[in-house]
């Protein structure tokens, strides 16, 4: 890699040049210029890193030296655009036809991405002679992903904080997870959370709403430099709102400066967010034969092979094969393209909701709207708003889509008894939600707690939470352990015997509630 050796001098830290080269040492300059002469023996010409690149290496080198790191060992900074397009179909990781001509012949660096529509990004502030900005968004990446970025959009992942935050029910959800209670006299009050709270909580995941609030000059180690004030920054959440209207993190899964195709296919990325009881996919995976599969042997996996090769690549499935990556067979034949659509491979939604359903129609799912006039995909009592939802025809191609990957390694009886058990658990964990629900519903209609018909939270009271931790930990735990074949976790972990004793201790607390009430008469 070619280095602006006039720019690197003239970067210093106190008495240091920065970039890890020059010292106060001229003979480690003409050592390593000799190093790295095209003369040297076993000498292979590196991509060139462009000189706007260069300039911010030069003093970042020093300043960030980890991200520095980051982005040397990433694919970015080995290969051009030039040479990423030219690679045959399957083999390609961009999926741009062309490139702007300018960004072509060098390495994908620091300015490249953080340059990148200037014009479109409310956090750009001039630094060191260039309009740059921190946030760095799906619709910068899509230069040379584009397929991937406009897929992404089609992605619930993608709307994540819009639908937390703009449907009322979820936000009273976020709002007595977050809130401060407080306890005076006999009776406890709940006041709103603190964006702060939000921020490091539900949004971690969900992805903030990033914001520039004005300017602010702070010393650095190359004096007073100005710097935009950003709120709800640090963030990498699937369905952060960006400076530039964009919606998403690339880096949520595809983590900088590295951005790992290797780290997107391994389960500790998805782990990340898809751990706790609510999306307890990590934890099913673990004590699953795939699990088991996957951390006795993947060291002797290629994790970063493009396409992907079913039995030469890996042996088991992770999060991706099923769900993302482009799969294909020692053939060449395509199990499944790469999608970032993700949701093209589901045909039930099972996370997150009071009764799983079939899947939305739009990604946007603050949408829906239910003929009782609440903005969920189901009425309470469990009867699906079909209207917003996929028809039977949609959904019998995206499970097959799915099934193309089940069927790489398994037979067609194996395949199809495992998904009718999936079917069946969908059935029963909605019947005891329904359980659940109609022990709340009979609890606010006899007054002795306030929720829909008093115009209330319906998340604050105990008989409230337990219900929630019907549907959002219970019913979820044990779906996800029958769709991903960790049945041990769907019975005593957080399951099957869950539900039945949460459902005997609603009714308990109800008939507790209603005899505390007759003797008040």
């Amino acid at each position: 890699m070619s280095h602006n050796w006039d720019k690197i001098i003239r970067c210093r830290i106190g008495i240091k040049t920065t970039c890890g080269v020059l010292k106060g040492n001229i003979l480690g300059l003409v050592i390593f210029l000799v190093l790295s002469s095209p003369f040297g023996v076993g000498y292979a010409q590196e991509p060139n890193s462009s000189d706007e690149t260069e300039s911010c290496l030069s003093c970042h080198a020093s300043v960030t030296p980890g991200v520095v790191a980051d982005w040397q060992n990433s694919l970015h900074a080995k290969q051009t655009p030039a040479e990423a397009v030219k690679k045959e179909k399957l083999a390609r990781r961009v999926s741009a036809d062309s490139i702007p001509e300018h960004l072509t012949m060098t390495t994908v660096g620091c300015a490249e991405c953080h340059t990148m529509n200037p014009e479109k990004h409310n956090d750009t502030f001039g630094h060191n002679g260039f309009q740059v900005h921190a946030v760095v968004t799906p619709e910068d990446c899509a230069t040379c992903h584009p397929t991937e970025k406009a897929e992404y959009e089609k992605n619930i992942m993608s709307y994540a904080h819009i639908i937390l935050t703009n449907n009322p029910v979820y936000h009273s959800l976020m709002v007595a997870i977050n809130g401060i209670q407080d306890f005076d006299g006999t009776k406890t009050s709940l006041k709103d959370p603190d964006e702060e709270t939000n921020f490091e909580s539900c949004l971690y995941c969900h992805g903030t709403e990033v914001m520039v609030q004005g300017m602010t000059t702070r010393e650095t180690v190359l004096g007073e430099m100005e710097f935009p004030i950003l709120s709800g920054w640090p963030n990498q959440g699937v369905g952060r709102l960006n400076p530039d209207g964009s919606m998403g993190s690339c880096a949520a899964c595809h983590t900088r400066h590295q951005f790992s195709i290797e780290m997107a296919r391994k389960p500790y990325t998805c782990s990340e967010c898809h751990k706790g009881p609510d999306v307890p996919a990590y934890k099913v995976y673990q004590v699953s034969k795939h699990g088991n599969i996957f951390f006795s042997l993947n060291e002797d996996w290629d994790f970063d092979a493009v396409p992907w090769v079913v039995g030469k690549d890996f042996t088991a499935p992770t999060c991706a094969t099923c769900h993302v990556s482009l799969v294909v067979t020692g053939d060449g034949e395509i199990v499944n393209q790469r999608s970032h659509q993700m949701n093209d491979r589901l045909w039930k939604r099972i996370l997150g909701v009071i009764y799983a359903h079939p899947h939305p129609k739009s990604p946007n799912t603050a949408i829906i709207m239910n003929k009782a006039g609440l903005p969920l995909p189901t009425e309470l009592t469990g009867e699906p708003a079909s209207e917003y939802l996929i028809d039977e025809n949609e959904m019998l191609k995206r499970k097959e889509t799915m099934q193309k990957v089940c069927l790489s390694c398994h037979s067609i009886q194996w395949v199809d008894n495992q998904f009718t058990r999936f079917e069946n658990t969908i059935k029963t964990t909605n019947e005891m939600t329904l359980t659940a629900t109609k022990i709340l519903l009979t609890a606010w209609e006899k007054g002795v707690a306030q929720g829909l018909p008093q115009g209330a939270n319906i998340f604050d009271e105990a008989i409230e939470k337990k219900w929630v931790e019907q549907w959002l930990f219970f019913a979820n735990s044990t779906r996800y352990a029958s769709a991903m074949a960790g049945a041990d976790y769907g019975v005593f972990a957080n399951g099957r015997w869950y539900m039945s004793k949460n459902v005997q201790e609603m009714h308990d607390w109800l008939q507790f509630k209603l005899k505390d009430e007759s003797k008040k008469e």
